[in-house]
């Protein structure tokens, strides 16, 4: 059996036609990944002052 390739042909207006049947949305993908970046950097830093919380209240014991 052969490997099926996607090929992606660009169109107008930043959208790429995949073998698939619609659309996607350059900007739109772009946008959610940098969402999901965000997302995960806000995670970051509450769980270090998170962890900074309870080592000051421990020190305090």
């Amino acid at each position: 059996m052969e490997a099926v390739k996607a090929r992606q042909h660009p169109g107008e207006d930043g959208v790429v036609w995949s073998s698939a049947i619609w659309p996607i949305h350059l900007t739109h993908f772009i946008q959610e990944l940098t969402m999901a970046d965000l997302a995960f950097v806000v995670t970051t830093v509450a769980v270090f002052a998170l962890v900074a919380l309870i080592a000051r209240g421990v020190a305090k014991l």
